[in-house]
């Protein structure tokens, strides 16, 4: 089975987002909004999920890593909605200008989530569509936490590694500097993976590609009036529509993927008579 040490690798992000949301979640869990414990369920289970489909089908438990694999069809939808519902949080702060900070970043704080819930729609859909090619199935699946690694290891660093940030921007975008690091750093780890096997390194430069996006577009983003003035926009819509959409869209990921992935029937011959 390919990468043996997928799970391993799936539980150091697990380890990183528990260090580094320790001071800002789960010393206040009880004083933060609902959105936030929803995002952190879905994303925590996410990544269970992953471990147990992993080491199942190490294991060669190929039943139990089915049965995982049909519980994604309705984690994903849920996830995806966690990402909107956290999106939703940090528009309404931004309309009510709640702080310079999220006055300065809370755009690019949306339009980089809006990517990452892009990258996962993604990686997923190639995931299912792909599931008979097993390396490329479970590649684009631990894909996965390569986007969610920038958010928690972005706050380690700026707590307890800040001479890591070689940027040295001012101000409130010093934060997006450890963004763009922290993505820089999971890209190359990315792109190792391409070279060791480009036949079947597809899922890499697709997160490859999420992971750039997302650093260029929210570093500028402070730079870009329109992404305020969009952002502002979305701030109106009524927060159950966005959530639906999310679930929508998940769900739709999920189904395309799968029948997507069928095998191709090919036509029967009738033999003419003699």
């Amino acid at each position: 089975m390919p990468y043996k040490y997928g799970h391993y690798f799936v539980g150091f992000v697990l380890l990183v987002i528990l260090s580094g949301f320790w001071a800002s979640y789960f010393t206040l869990i009880g004083d933060v909004p609902l959105a936030f414990h929803v995002h952190a369920m879905t994303a925590t289970s996410w990544l269970l999920l992953l471990i147990a489909q992993s080491v199942a089908i190490h294991a060669r438990k190929n039943a139990i890593h089915k049965l995982v694999g049909k519980a994604s069809f309705v984690m994903f939808p849920l996830l995806i909605a966690g990402f909107v519902m956290i999106i939703n949080v940090s528009a309404a702060r931004f309309a009510s200008q709640e702080s310079p900070f999220i006055a300065v970043l809370g755009p690019s704080f949306g339009i980089g989530m809006a990517i990452a819930i892009a990258a996962y729609l993604t990686l997923f859909y190639l995931a299912l569509r792909n599931r008979r090619t097993t390396k490329l199935h479970a590649g684009y699946m631990l894909a996965t936490p390569m986007i969610l690694f920038e958010s928690p290891f972005s706050r380690l660093m700026g707590t307890a590694f800040p001479w890591m940030n070689v940027i040295g921007s001012d101000g409130p975008r010093a934060l997006l500097d450890t963004i763009v690091i922290s993505n820089a750093m999971v890209a190359v780890f990315a792109m190792t993976l391409y070279f060791m096997d480009r036949r079947n390194g597809a899922p890499w430069l697709v997160a490859t590609f999420f992971l750039v996006l997302q650093s260029v577009v929210m570093w500028f983003g402070p730079d870009m009036p329109g992404l305020s003035r969009a952002f502002s926009a979305y701030s109106e819509a009524p927060p159950a529509l966005t959530v639906a959409l999310g679930l929508l869209a998940g769900g739709v990921a999920g189904y395309l993927g799968w029948t997507g992935g069928r095998p191709t029937k090919r036509p029967l011959v009738n033999a003419a008579p003699a």
